[in-house]
């Protein structure tokens, strides 16, 4: 029989970013908050010893064990999903802080033609720039809405950059820190980029360029550009991650508590509320009840998804007939770029996770698309985050890949080796969605979540044109060989590409093509709230930390104002 612990005000399911920026604000607020996390409990005091490149990087010591859950993988809904047995295309992460524990930092708003992406296109482009089968959706709120909340979260964050960016939204203030430091290496990035005439500007960075007290009076510490970010915490404080800004904020409150090792596996409900979630202790197999007056989904967007699923709460998507809101629009991105090789030798083993630099002028709708055959673009990027020994070993592609050459290449090219690269968006399309396995369980019983999903026309043709723009910066930063990527083929969950899945759970103004409202209360369940990058209708060219933090703030809000006045907020 499950034991049930005393109601709370609040109970949030994971304790990353959007978990611990709920429970600060909620906390602040007087509620009392519980956050539920079935990872560890870890900090920067775990993190000493965190430059060991084989356990972080390769063996994954931060991320999520696979064989207790993991999910299934088709590349269309013909062929039989399987299980993803070890982590490649995406790093799931686990225990406290979360994938905002192991993130590189790079920290950039969405851009306004993203929140209206819809509208935006049939105005200019007319209704059959793309096929129908590509599901174009506006959020449901402007960039100009949201942009209060994204000011939050960069100054909880202290954000490092510069407002030089032609492109991006109005800002209503400066980054609350300078930029990072301009290397030689990004000194060449920036030459190039000029010289063809765009507009490079230094990527907004967690890892901050100087010591910074945040408004919730949270210290984070400046970066030592020991190139140890991505799948690595911090040791220095420097990165700022969950776990040293909004955590601390919510428990000097005295309202916030954490029960680590509590896997949610159900959404309690009665009638049009929910009462509480259901968990299993991990280390004792003990199954618990934990009342709430307001439950908030605030684990990675695939478990959101799939607690949302096995609890029947919403209409599962249905690629038949078009039905359906929960698990469609699901989205990744494309990676193109351009190696070049060059003849002097440079410190690629020094960076941060987000040093570098980046321009926008083939990003979102920044450039004309009349006679192209896709929407939307990729900001283009040179980031020095540290180049590791063993998960870097770059070679021209006419060397051997074994042998004598091989072996001379890789010691040769190691420090003389430079990529430039983009980050596309991704348009949502009907056949990509996700949905329960009917056959695979997790070691608790539970239906694994089933993605379905290729890359389209548009996401190849995408790719084709920015990688032409990659190899044309690559050239002219001075570069002996310059090789670009080739044409996008089938996905493949193997290889890593990036964490920036996104959709599932997205959000709106309408319950018929939405899931949850723009405060993110869920349209079926009023103090239910999902919140995460499956909220995103579609994905950027960019990373999309600012955006699921702009919006953890503004449901925050959402809630305070729901226990002030209940019903729907919208």
């Amino acid at each position: 029989m499950a034991k049930t612990l005393d109601k709370v005000d609040v109970v949030t399911v994971g304790v990353g970013w959007t978990g611990g920026i709920i429970a600060a604000e909620c906390a602040k607020a007087g509620m009392k908050v519980r956050g539920l996390e079935r990872g560890q409990n870890r900090g920067t005091e775990d993190f000493s010893l965190v430059h060991d490149e084989y356990r972080y990087a390769i063996r994954y010591e931060l991320m999520q064990d696979l064989s207790k859950e993991t999910i299934t993988f088709r590349n269309n809904m013909k062929q039989r999903a399987l299980p993803m047995r070890q982590l490649g295309s995406f790093l799931l992460g686990e225990g406290l802080g979360g994938a905002g524990t192991h993130w590189n930092g790079m920290t950039y708003r969405f851009l306004p033609y993203d929140f209206q992406i819809k509208s935006e296109t049939e105005k200019k482009y007319g209704k059959n720039k793309v096929s129908s089968d590509y599901l174009l959706q506006d959020w449901g709120i402007t960039y100009d809405e949201l942009e209060p909340y994204y000011d939050r979260f960069e100054k909880t964050m202290g954000l490092s950059g510069e407002d030089t960016n032609p492109f991006w939204g109005k800002r209503s203030s400066d980054f609350p820190t300078p930029p990072m430091k301009k290397t030689p290496l990004l000194q060449k990035f920036e030459k190039a980029a000029k010289d063809l005439g765009y507009h490079p500007y230094m990527v907004p960075s967690a890892n901050l360029s100087q010591p910074y007290e945040n408004p919730d009076g949270s210290q984070i510490n400046a970066c030592q550009y020991c190139g140890f970010c991505e799948r690595f915490g911090c040791e220095y404080g420097a990165k700022a991650s969950p776990e040293v800004t909004v955590i601390p904020a919510a428990k000097k409150t005295g309202n916030y508590d954490i029960i680590f090792n509590a896997n949610v596996v159900e959404v309690l409900k009665k009638g049009n509320k929910t009462t509480g979630v259901r968990y299993i202790d991990t280390q004792t197999g003990e199954e618990v009840i934990q009342p709430a007056d307001v439950v908030v989904l605030t684990s990675y967007m695939m478990n959101n998804a799939k607690l949302l699923m096995v609890s029947n709460i919403g209409e599962q998507y249905d690629p038949a007939t078009g039905k359906g809101t929960l698990g469609k629009n699901y989205c990744y991105q494309i990676e193109p770029g351009a190696t070049g090789f060059f003849d002097e030798q440079m410190n690629t083993f020094m960076g941060a996770g987000a040093l570098g630099m980046t321009i926008d002028d083939f990003n979102a709708d920044n450039f004309d698309h009349t006679d192209l055959d896709f929407i939307h673009g990729a900001s283009i990027s040179f980031v020095q985050s540290g180049s590791r020994p063993i998960g870097t070993n770059p070679v021209p592609s006419d060397v051997p890949l074994w042998g004598a050459e091989f072996k001379k290449a890789s010691i040769e090219n190691f420090t003389r080796t430079l990529d430039v690269f983009g980050q596309g968006a991704s348009i949502p399309h009907k056949h990509n969605y996700l949905s329960l396995d009917p056959t695979y369980k997790d070691k608790y019983g539970v239906p694994l979540l089933q993605m379905t999903y290729n890359f389209t026309e548009q996401d190849r043709n995408l790719h084709k044109f920015i990688t032409k723009k990659t190899v044309e910066v690559m050239e002219k930063m001075g570069a002996k060989k310059t090789e670009g990527g080739g044409p996008l083929a089938e996905y493949d969950i193997a290889p890593y590409q990036s964490t920036h899945n996104t959709g599932g759970t997205t959000m709106g103004n309408d319950p018929q093509n939405s899931v949850v409202n723009t405060y993110l209360q869920h349209w079926d369940m009023e103090n239910l709230f999902v919140v995460g990058a499956g909220n995103f209708n579609h994905n950027s060219g960019y990373n999309p930390t600012a955006t699921v933090g702009a919006l953890a703030y503004r449901t925050a809000e959402g809630i305070q104002k729901y226990r002030q006045k209940g019903g729907s907020l919208v």
